[in-house]
C-alpha cells in the first residue's frame, strides 16, 4: 500500500497521518507538496488536517485552488480513494469533491475532545471492513466543523452519510453533537463512494499510547479494500484502476 499525503502551508496533521501509515501500519507513504501539478502513482490520497493558509477567507477555501487539487480531482474521477480529515474535509468541500460545507461551530468555540461516531452509509474504501452501526471513539479539534447542506436528508437516502456523531450506545442525539452539524453528520462521501471525509481525527486514535485505536480501523479497512489492487495511475491516459473496492447500495 502506497499513500500520498498532501502538504499545504499551515498543515499540522500531515506528520500525524504519515506516522499512522508508516509507523503504525508499516506501509509506504510520501508527502505531496501543494504546488505539485501531478500525483505520483499511489493507492490512496490523504488530505490532512491543520490550518491551511491560516484559514484565511474561509477554512479550506484557498487550499482548494492549489495546483495539487486539480490532480486530486483527476485521481478521484479515475476511482482513486481519497480521505479528507478535518481541514481536509473542508478543502474537499470547497473543491467541489464533496457536497455541503463546514461552517463555524454552533458554540462559536474551538472544540477539542474525544467524541463518538457511528459508522453507516454505503461501503467505502475506508469503512467497508467496519460493521455498520459500529461506534468509534475519535478526537475532534476544530472551530469550523458544523456540516451544512441544502439537502442533507438526500445524502442519507443515497448512503452518503458515512459517520454521525452519537453517544456511547450509538444514539444520534443532540447532546452528542459537538458542533451543531445537520443530522449529526460527522463525515460524508461522494456519490461514487471513493472520496470520504470526516471532521474527527482517526490518525490521532491509532495506537494505545494515544488513548485508543478506533481510528486505525479506517486505515485497516483501506488496506483490506485495496487487497492486491495496483497503484492508481496519476494520469487518466494510463490504465484505469480497478473499481472492485467499491460496492453499490447502502450498508446493511
Amino acid at each position: 500500500m502506497k499513500i500520498g499525503v498532501l502538504r499545504f502551508p499551515g498543515s499540522n496533521c500531515d506528520d500525524d497521518a504519515m506516522h499512522a501509515v508508516t509507523r503504525v501500519l508499516r506501509e509506504e507513504a510520501f508527502f505531496v507538496w501543494h504546488k505539485e501539478a501531478r500525483l505520483p502513482p499511489c493507492d490512496a490520497v490523504i488530505v490532512p488536517g491543520g490550518f491551511s493558509y491560516g484559514d484565511y477567507l474561509r477554512s479550506g477555501a484557498i487550499a482548494a485552488h492549489s495546483p495539487v487539487m486539480d490532480a486530486v480531482r483527476t485521481y478521484a474521477s479515475a476511482g482513486g480513494p481519497v480521505l479528507g480529515i478535518c481541514n481536509g474535509f473542508q478543502i474537499l468541500c470547497e473543491a467541489g469533491l464533496l457536497p455541503g460545507a463546514l461552517v463555524r461551530n454552533a458554540s462559536l468555540r474551538f472544540e477539542c475532545r474525544d467524541v463518538f461516531v457511528r459508522v453507516e452509509g454505503k461501503p467505502t474504501p475506508f469503512t467497508s471492513a467496519i460493521p455498520a452501526g459500529r461506534v468509534l471513539r475519535i478526537p475532534i479539534a476544530h472551530a469550523d466543523g458544523r456540516f451544512v447542506c441544502d439537502d442533507a436528508p438526500a445524502l442519507g437516502a443515497s448512503g452518503q452519510i458515512v459517520f454521525r456523531y452519537c453517544d456511547a450506545a450509538g444514539g444520534v442525539v443532540d447532546g452528542a453533537n459537538p458542533n451543531g452539524s445537520q443530522l449529526g453528520i460527522a463525515g460524508v462521501c461522494n456519490a461514487a463512494g471513493n472520496v470520504v471525509a470526516l471532521m474527527p481525527h482517526p490518525e490521532r486514535a491509532c495506537e494505545p499510547a494515544l488513548g485508543g485505536e478506533d481510528g486505525r480501523q479506517l486505515f485497516e479497512s483501506l488496506r483490506l479494500s485495496l487487497g492486491t489492487v495496483a497503484a492508481v495511475p496519476a494520469s487518466p491516459s494510463t490504465t484505469s484502476p480497478s473499481t472492485s473496492r467499491r460496492q453499490p447500495g447502502n450498508r446493511s
